[in-house]
């Protein structure tokens, strides 16, 4: 069974910067791709970033393009996500979340308990 652990939220001013880490259990495969999604306080949901195991391939949301960055240390089974440049709109609970088949942007097999993001003037 895969578990996820994420962390690394917290409160910063715009313009600062957050690391997030997700620790995986169980066996990873290189087809596999982790990352993060994110809930506003509106309750939308948005796509912010993966990365595939094998190959370190990533995508990220258009919201975020430029200012995140997201890698992997396999032999931890971690991925962490460095958020730069941070702005309200990033005002989220971000979840690491694992998808076995497909694209990050459209499913996801396995999620974290999540980490709160928020980000003030």
């Amino acid at each position: 069974q895969i578990q996820l652990v994420d962390s690394g939220g917290g409160s910063v001013q715009a313009g600062g910067s957050l690391r997030l880490s997700c620790a995986a259990s169980g066996r990873m495969y290189d087809h596999y791709r982790l990352g993060w999604r994110r809930r506003d306080p509106d309750n939308e949901r948005d796509f912010v970033a993966e990365i595939t195991w094998g190959d370190g391939t990533t995508d990220y949301g258009d919201s975020v393009k430029g200012r995140f960055t997201i890698s992997r240390e396999r032999a931890k089974n971690t991925v962490y996500l460095q958020m730069n440049n941070l702005k309200p709109e990033d005002t989220a609970i971000y979840y690491c979340v694992l998808s076995k088949f497909g694209p990050l942007r459209t499913e996801y097999n396995y999620w974290g308990q999540g980490t709160q993001v928020t980000v003030s003037l």
